[in-house]
């Protein structure tokens, strides 16, 4: 006998009580701790369990009672569906408060540490359109709302409920949707192959929105297929959209199928429509993933790169360069990382996971040295040009795995660093590197991180050695839970 589950319970009429990790709310019920997205602190609502646990549940807001005080209108369309800035309905003064603390909490929780000073946290003062770049995917089946699908359906269809759908569950009770199925955007969380169509999307100047929108509806005109990640299929694939603080603009059109008639005709389209462009570029990508990185990436029209400035400093970044998705308030974050580690101009510094040598140019004409260190080639060679475009010769930079190459061997032969630079994955710092950080023995230590809880794990092991000074941290993503840290680390005295 097949035996179906107990539906989960609905708690009704509790209220939110504070922010938890990944960009959720939470309510306690007697010992029970809810996580509820989408909620604020002080709304009181009635929540549809959808997991439970022994000791947390997780679950949904089917009813509101009351709606917190702060609470703010949403200023997007997709708010709830798209996964991205989930604290639109929270006051911006209010989410950088939850991001102080959360920074406060995972440094006390996760790494026992009491840091000697705790600067304010850095606001943004660009609230939209921050973003520098932006990756857009061609789907053919394309995330439905039960509005959409609801709309006009035969008179034998399904019931649906009252959540956001896709075309599969129309295909299996044997009908089509007559809603168009094709759609360009984000991927929907926890769905490798949906994609939620965006009319407008607030995180990038707005010609991003208008030469998405423009490429979408050339293809549907002309019959050109979006990508179907199930079958591997399609022509067109994903949209690349990088912006410089300057106004240089590049467009990377990721095809999977390699047809030259098809691609000319929609480039050449796009030249003539947005002459603005000033790198027109294309990959053709027939991998199962999205990533570029080992792939050529060709030129159509204009330059292959873009450039960006930052105080006095020019960088020029690759179509697959990583550089910070906050131009603006990257350099704040930098100037900060370069005020605490408090050079007079003798110093050695060693700047690890240094990227395209951003934070390294950004110290060099204050340090003797700066020696950078990248697992990524590509990133490197960006790094070289970048310290050759700035007149830069007091800056090396090396490629390869941290763990293997920041040895007491490569220490010897660059010679003994003074303050080391530490800005490394989500993931954080390997034992292996951490060790050899601690066996180096530099003064100061500043540590940038973009997961503070990883950061406070690696803060903890680096405290045998080492006191935690000032932390400050940095909003570089408003309207999201995402925040950077800044710790300045200094060397026990023996």
């Amino acid at each position: 006998m097949k035996y179906s589950k107990k539906p989960l319970p609905v708690l009704k009429g509790i209220t939110i009580s504070d922010i938890a990790a990944e960009g959720k709310a939470l309510a306690r019920v007697n010992d029970l701790v809810v996580f509820v997205p989408w909620a604020a602190p002080g709304d009181v609502v009635d929540v549809q369990l959808t997991r439970r646990k022994n000791s947390y549940a997780e679950g949904k807001i089917v009813h509101f009672h009351h709606c917190a005080a702060e609470r703010t209108e949403p200023f997007c369309e997709h708010f709830t569906v798209c996964g991205g800035c989930q604290w639109q309905h929270i006051p911006y003064p209010k989410q950088l408060q939850f991001k102080q603390k959360q920074v406060i909490d995972q440094l006390l929780r996760i790494g026992k540490i009491q840091p000697k000073e705790v600067m304010p946290i850095l606001g943004s003062e660009q609230l939209l359109y921050y973003r520098n770049k932006l990756e857009y995917t061609f789907s053919n089946r394309r995330w439905l709302t039960s509005d959409e699908i609801n709309a006009s359906p035969p008179a034998d269809t399904f019931t649906v409920h009252a959540n956001v759908h896709d075309t599969t569950a129309c295909d299996q009770a044997g009908w089509r949707s007559p809603i168009q199925h094709e759609g360009a955007g984000f991927h929907v969380a926890g769905k490798f192959d949906k994609v939620l169509d965006i009319r407008k999307c607030w995180l990038q100047d707005d010609i991003s929105n208008r030469i998405r929108l423009f490429i979408k509806d050339f293809c549907l005109k002309h019959g050109y297929p979006f990508f179907d990640l199930r079958k591997q299929t399609g022509f067109i694939r994903t949209l690349i959209v990088r912006t410089s603080t300057s106004g240089e603009l590049m467009i990377i059109v990721v095809f999977f199928e390699d047809d030259n008639v098809k691609r000319e005709h929609l480039l050449t389209a796009v030249k003539t429509n947005f002459p603005e462009i000033t790198a027109l570029l294309y990959v053709i990508n027939i991998k199962c993933n999205d990533t570029i990185t080992d792939l050529d990436v060709l030129t159509f029209s204009g330059k292959d790169h873009l450039m960006e400035r930052m105080e006095d400093l020019l960088f020029k970044i690759g179509p697959k360069s990583f550089f910070q998705t906050n131009s603006r308030q990257a350099g704040q974050l930098y100037a900060i990382t370069r005020q605490l580690a408090g050079l007079t101009g003798n110093e050695t510094v060693y700047d690890l996971y240094s990227g395209t040598g951003t934070i390294a140019l950004f110290l060099a004409r204050h340090a003797k040295k700066v020696i950078g260190i990248e697992y990524v080639p590509e990133a490197i060679e960006d790094a070289k040009v970048n310290a050759k475009l700035n007149n830069l010769t007091n800056v090396a930079f090396f490629a390869g795995d941290m763990r293997e190459l920041l040895t007491a061997a490569f220490i010897n032969e660059q010679g003994q660093p003074d303050v080391i630079i530490t800005d490394p994955p989500r993931s954080g710092m390997h034992d292996d590197v951490v060790d050899a950080i601690l066996s180096a023995s530099p003064q100061r230590i500043v540590y940038v991180s973009c997961n503070p809880a990883t950061q406070a794990r690696d803060l903890s092991r680096l405290s045998v050695n080492y006191c935690i000074g000032k932390v400050q941290a940095v909003d570089m993503f408003p309207y999201t839970q995402h925040v950077e840290n800044i710790a300045l680390l200094e060397l026990n005295v023996r």
